[in-house]
């Protein structure tokens, strides 16, 4: 696969062969969502996240896509700034997440929005899952394999578009900010801790409802688009992790670092086959 690089592909061989041998019943899969499980771009555009389309287009209000854009050109250079250290654009992205939040319930985001922004999404095709996620989602379910999402994004919003798109299945966990609603489903809060970018090793899957079911399943596949999405495994006491990255841009200034820190790298948008064909091996 010309889109697939394996930097050191002795080590990848090893960490395979360990995964296959122990079989599926000691695997799950960790993966973020946005750029990983979706296309990063669109007809040559980078493809928005799933938060982001709120802020787009007037669902909520004229005043609310107006800040939400003033947070986003303030925090989205400091995200994506490498020589900012890690500390301090971690206290800053928790600042942008704890102000966007607030702003949306103040602006009124209820439920019923949610559902029509992403309705509106899957008929436009203005985010799409990646080539051959629905054929991985899939393929996951029906060898009961456990997917555990942990992403930044809303969680209400990626469980509606995983149903939109009939792929949330019962093997699917999703963790990520989930919305505090009333009895009327209007916004009221959000869950603690709000999850950015920046502190997935401070999510502790440990204290998951659903960790009785993957805490013996110690071999795992992680997928995501981002350096930052290899502490999804911190602390916890996995044993062979294969580490696959989607680069989707800035290739050319990003990939011996991605080399450096994943097993597998997809570059160029690529499809997911590669993993597929990876999880019908695994018996």
């Amino acid at each position: 696969m010309q889109n697939v690089i394996i930097p050191r592909p002795k080590e990848f061989k090893e960490k395979k062969k360990k995964i296959i041998k122990e079989g599926k019943e000691k695997l799950h899969v960790l993966s973020d969502f946005d750029s990983t499980l979706t296309k990063g771009a669109i007809k040559g555009r980078r493809s928005p996240s799933l938060i982001a389309q709120l802020r787009e287009k007037d669902y909520i209000s004229k005043e609310y896509a107006k800040k939400a854009h003033e947070f986003f050109n303030k925090y989205r250079p400091i995200e994506i700034d490498p020589k900012i250290p890690k500390e301090k654009k971690s206290k800053l992205m928790h600042e942008w997440w704890k102000k966007h939040f607030n702003w949306i319930i103040e602006c009124g985001l209820n439920m019923n929005v949610i559902r029509t922004v992403v309705k509106d999404m899957v008929k436009n095709k203005e985010i799409q899952l990646r080539e051959g996620v629905l054929n991985f989602l899939k393929t996951l379910h029906k060898k009961e394999l456990p997917l555990v999402i942990l992403s930044a994004s809303t969680g209400d919003i990626i469980k509606e578009f995983l149903k939109k798109q009939g792929c949330f299945f019962e093997n699917i966990y999703i963790i990520a900010n989930f919305l505090k609603l009333d009895k009327k489903e209007e916004v009221i809060g959000v869950e603690e801790p709000i999850i950015h970018s920046m502190n997935k090793k401070e999510i502790v899957i440990k204290n998951m409802p659903f960790f009785e079911k993957i805490k013996s399943r110690t071999n795992v596949i992680l997928l995501g688009d981002k350096i930052e999405d290899l502490d999804m495994t911190e602390g916890e006491n996995w044993k062979t992790i294969l580490k696959i990255g989607f680069l989707n841009e800035k290739i050319d200034e990003m990939l011996e670092r991605y080399k450096e820190n994943f097993d597998v790298i997809i570059i160029n948008d690529g499809s997911i086959d590669f993993v597929l064909k990876l999880i019908k091996e695994i018996k």
